[in-house]
């Protein structure tokens, strides 16, 4: 059958009477029915500024520097870090491990400040367990020895005198020479007892981790995507063809940070009397990480009260709610943006959002994304929300005071392809929502210029 004739066939069979019962009104019944759609977008909402400056340690990003910006402030990273052992490693005699290494690993462009600045870092074990939960606000004093350092280094934020077999990746890597001995020992560790590097837990009591400090300069934090431990090692060998000694020499990265170890920034940030004074002038600010967040007041009462007169004796389906807030920069020399995300969540619920890895459900919690082109955040699926009030008798504070605050996001990539087709197409998932630990970021929000639309259908049935 022709395709055309085939939709039309379909089309008319369902608007044929589906019952055998009186059918004479249904034509009367249709055009006296009336339907409206409703946008309304009168509603304006409040918010404040308040401290977020004890943040849950939920990623493996580590921050590292100290900067000075008049405009934002003083701030200052260093971190602790546990370590994920390899499950298998090559077994040589303890003496063949030749030397052992920090790296870090930092994508270009990921840092705030001046690249070319020398820093200097310093690196310690840690003596005992890091607690859990670990906060930002935690302090490495008791954690470690200063008289035990393992290594002192200079760094800059810049590739510019990597060799030429390190460029490319798109990272710029910091290979810190630490003990032999250290590494010798944790060789020696899997040699006695292979089971404990099963377990990032078992590892932890054998080798705590190591704590990074700054120890002089400032003028830049550096976003680390991965610390590892790497040991170099030789295999002496005898060639099968020449009867000669040959040596072959190896490298293994046994020691990793991964979501599945405990790794914690030690954040301090002193606003700048100039952000300080804005706000106090009624500026509402957003910064971070541990700077401020935003508390909004949704007018959640004042919207139910409208939508329930307007719908009274007819049937109403909410169609959509959505909100979107202006944001601008502040002028300042270091270059610091709005952060890219952020989430706006019922702020009863923002301790437990975050202690049991949530993911936003589009009720109590919401996602918006910075939009550069537009200058706001928006959070375009709040239909739910407005459901959920629905719901309910009475409202209180826990149903419209919301918290906005800034988010880094954990994402995976699959791509699928099309043998036939020649194409590929990679998707990206949202799968973890961590407080933000990024680097320095503010914005100012014009809560004035708010826009909250809610939409709604209204049908009408008149006899």
């Amino acid at each position: 059958m022709n395709r055309i004739y085939f939709l039309l066939a379909i089309m008319a069979a369902a608007i044929l009477p589906q019952s055998c019962g009186d059918t004479s009104n249904i034509g009367a019944s249709l055009v006296q029915d009336e339907i409206s759609i409703v946008m309304d977008s009168s509603w304006t909402a409040t918010g404040v500024p308040m401290e977020n400056t004890k943040l849950a340690s939920k990623t493996t990003t580590q921050l590292l520097g100290i900067i000075e910006a008049g405009e934002y402030g003083k701030f200052s990273s260093d971190y602790v870090t546990q370590f994920m052992p390899a499950g298998k490693i090559t077994k040589v005699p303890v003496e063949n491990i030749d030397s052992c290494y920090l790296v870090l690993s930092v994508p270009e462009g990921a840092y705030v400040g001046d690249s070319l600045v020398p820093m200097g870092l310093e690196v310690y074990p840690l003596t005992k367990q890091i607690p859990s939960p670990v906060y930002s606000d935690f302090d490495p004093a008791g954690y470690y020895d200063e008289n035990d350092r393992l290594a002192s280094f200079i760094y800059t934020g810049s590739n510019m005198n990597a060799p030429d077999s390190l460029k490319g990746y798109g990272y710029v890597f910091h290979f810190i020479p630490m003990p032999r001995e250290l590494g010798r020992r944790l060789y020696q560790g899997y040699i006695d007892n292979p089971d404990m590097y099963l377990s990032p837990q078992s590892f932890a009591q054998f080798f705590p981790g190591i704590y990074v400090k700054n120890s002089f300069g400032s003028g830049r934090v550096i976003k680390i995507a991965q610390s590892l431990l790497r040991l170099h090692y030789h295999i002496d060998s005898v060639s099968a063809t020449t009867g000669r000694d040959t040596l072959y020499r190896y490298t293994g990265n046994y020691y990793a940070t991964t979501p599945e170890i405990v790794t914690n920034n030690n954040i301090s940030y002193e606003m700048s009397s100039t952000l300080a004074g804005e706000i106090n002038q009624g500026k509402t600010i957003l910064s971070g990480p541990a700077g401020t967040d935003v508390q909004i007041n949704f007018p959640a009462a004042q919207m139910l009260e409208s939508y329930r007169k307007k719908a009274a004796g007819k049937l109403a389906v909410v169609n959509t709610l959505s909100m979107s807030i202006p944001a601008s920069d502040i002028d300042n020399k270091y270059g610091i943006k709005a952060p890219g995300n952020v989430l706006l969540v019922l702020k009863s619920k923002k301790q437990k959002f975050f202690a049991d890895n949530q993911l936003n459900d589009n009720v109590t919690s919401f996602l918006g994304t910075y939009n550069s082109a537009t200058n706001t955040y928006t959070f375009g699926d709040m239909r739910g929300y407005f459901l959920d009030l629905l719901q309910k008798d009475v409202i209180t504070e826990d149903d419209y005071e919301f918290c906005l605050t800034p988010v880094t996001l954990v994402t995976t990539t699959e791509e699928t392809s099309s043998y036939y087709y020649y194409y590929s197409q990679a998707t990206t998932t949202t799968v973890g929502v961590s407080p933000y630990v990024e680097q320095p970021a503010m914005t100012e929000l014009d809560i004035n210029k708010m826009k909250i639309i809610l939409t709604y259908s209204l049908q009408s049935i008149k006899n």
